[in-house]
């Protein structure tokens, strides 16, 4: 009983890939990394799925051009994966504090045009609105009406006599 005959003749119709693919051309390949940014994106892509066939075959049989641009493909400093230009992280920089600047000055000129607190900040209306509050019973378990309460109550901004 020979069982020869049942496996597959050799390695690439074992692996499904047809044994057609020849080597992509050498002028394609050579100092792609220095055309690779210049080049069309439609004759990127054709280059990556002609590597990317090859590359399902046997790599012995992948010339060392190819296997170089395969890898500078894809994982070279292209794309997202460039170094920034000189110069970037200070105008980042720039433009950042300039936008803060710009921010600080409209924030200063609508101070310097807004019109007086309202009535309710003054620390006479807050006390009157605690004691209303007291009168009123409300909050009697946590709140200001309850017993042993030390908060401020409604008064906002900085107390010059704390318990």
């Amino acid at each position: 009983m020979a069982c020869s005959s049942v496996r597959p003749a050799n390695n690439e119709q074992r692996r499904g890939v047809a044994a057609t693919a020849h080597a992509i051309a050498n002028p394609k390949l050579v100092h792609i990394e220095k055309r690779w940014e210049a080049m069309q994106p439609e004759e990127q892509a054709e280059l990556w799925m002609e590597l990317r066939d090859r590359m399902k075959l046997d790599w012995q049989e992948m010339t060392w051009q190819e296997k170089k641009a395969a890898y500078w493909i894809a994982f070279g400093p292209h794309g997202p994966r460039a170094v920034t230009p000189p110069g970037e992280n200070w105008r980042v920089f720039k433009y950042t504090m300039l936008g803060v600047g710009i921010a600080v000055v409209i924030f200063a000129i609508l101070r310097q045009f807004a019109k007086e607190k309202p009535k309710t900040m003054t620390r006479e209306w807050q006390q009157m609105t605690n004691e209303y509050l007291r009168s009123q019973n409300v909050e009697p378990i946590t709140g200001i009406s309850s017993e042993g309460y030390k908060g401020e109550g409604m008064i906002q901004g900085k107390s010059t006599n704390r318990d």
